[in-house]
């Protein structure tokens, strides 16, 4: 009885996934399959802000991709070396050589306290943009790991002034090319659409705010009247948390794209479990309650139903194998999205079970202080009686 209860549990839970929970499967909201038609009269200013802490490696490409923008207004690029110790702001400037009047390599200053690395490195980005003569109507803010495609920026103004959108963004297309990024990136992708429904971000009567760091163009006006980068500087998960904020002003856009693609590998699963490690306990506030929370549901909704489904019997295993074949169902568009092969999606239980495990040890590198752990720098506090 109480195993035909649990995979009947799992079984609803995916028919409210696949038609309650604004259609995050579909894949369906791509900033190439909804273009504006209209172009803007007149193109407005533009400032890109890119961090980089330590990317020598990345930052040239990434830099040498706006550089290239075929963007008809005026565009200008301030890279911030944080703090670097490997030559990144040679490598930037050795990548713009050429284009010395449109980037600036601005040195950061040591870590302010009480803010996480990325943010206060972005802040002083913003800050030099401000006391500009002339500042810019938009600030790209993007990373050092991300390449665009030459239209980006143009079509990305132009949505966001057909809209009036005080914040849009593209969720980039992450490296999938290694084992442990075909097993583990699309279903990374997969559940944060699970917990941001692009269609909701989208909506202007929805609460549901998102965005994706890689790519966000920002309203300058609408950041400083929301608090301005340091209202979100204790941020781990600073995308969503600047989402949320810009909501508050205007309508906010999130979609999948092709034209921001992040060059950052990942070849090893111990490469994924140090990014996923990094902000997963803080997407759950740094609560027991909600991590233990969190472990259930996850069981109840991608484990329980498989194992009821092979070690079953009757209506309990019935039920679970509908919930497996509905969630393998679920997991093809982004399978799709990314060119992989169909016969991963039966393996979404065992995917979720290794994020699973991510996530306790999210916890568990929090609770030793070594909690946002990047490039050397733990991005949080210990816990305190949590």
């Amino acid at each position: 009885m109480m195993v035909s209860a649990l995979a009947s549990c799992a079984l609803v839970v995916w028919i409210y996934l696949i038609f309650g929970h604004g259609e995050f499967w579909r894949v369906a909201e791509r900033d190439e399959t909804d273009e504006p038609a209209a172009q803007p009269a007149r193109w407005p200013g533009v400032v890109a802000v890119v961090p980089a802490r330590n990317e020598a490696d990345m930052a040239p490409r990434s830099i040498a991709s706006l550089i290239a923008q075929d963007y008809p207004g005026r565009f200008a690029i301030v890279a911030v070396d944080d703090n670097s110790d490997d030559g990144t702001a040679e490598a930037v400037r050795a990548a713009s050589a050429e284009a010395v009047d449109r980037v600036t390599v601005l040195p950061g200053k040591p870590i302010a306290t009480g803010w996480t690395g990325k943010l206060w490195a972005v802040s002083q980005g913003v800050a030099h943009v401000e006391d500009l003569a002339e500042p810019p109507k938009y600030l790209l803010l993007t990373d050092a790991d991300i390449v665009h495609s030459r239209d980006a920026l143009r079509t990305l103004v132009a949505r966001a002034e057909a809209g009036g959108l005080v914040l849009t963004s593209r969720m980039a297309r992450l490296r999938c090319e290694s084992l442990a990024e075909r097993a583990l990136i699309p279903a990374f992708v997969f559940f944060f659409q699970m917990l941001y429904p692009f269609r909701w971000v989208n909506r202007r009567d929805s609460r549901t705010a998102a965005a994706a760091g890689g790519c966000m163009l920002v309203e300058r006006m609408s950041l400083a009247a929301a608090g301005g980068i340091a209202a979100i500087r204790t941020a781990v998960i600073d995308d969503c948390a600047l989402g949320a904020r810009l909501k508050a002003q205007g309508p906010i856009w999130l979609a999948l794209s092709n034209r921001a693609m992040s060059i950052r590998p990942y070849a090893t699963f111990e490469d994924i479990r140090l990014m996923v490690i990094r902000s997963a306990y803080a997407q759950l506030n740094y609560s027991a309650f909600l991590l233990l929370g969190t472990v259930l549901g996850l069981a109840i909704t991608y484990i329980a139903a498989p194992l009821i489904a092979v070690l079953g019997s009757g209506t309990g295993q019935v039920a679970g194998a509908a919930a497996w074949a509905l969630m393998g169902l679920a997991y093809l568009p982004i399978l799709r999205f990314y060119r992989l092969s169909p016969l991963w999606a039966p393996l979404l239980p065992v995917i979720a079970t290794v994020y699973m495990g991510f996530t306790l040890d999210s916890a568990y590198q929090h609770m030793r202080g070594r909690g946002g752990m990047w490039k050397g720098r733990a991005q949080t506090l210990p816990a305190r009686g949590r």
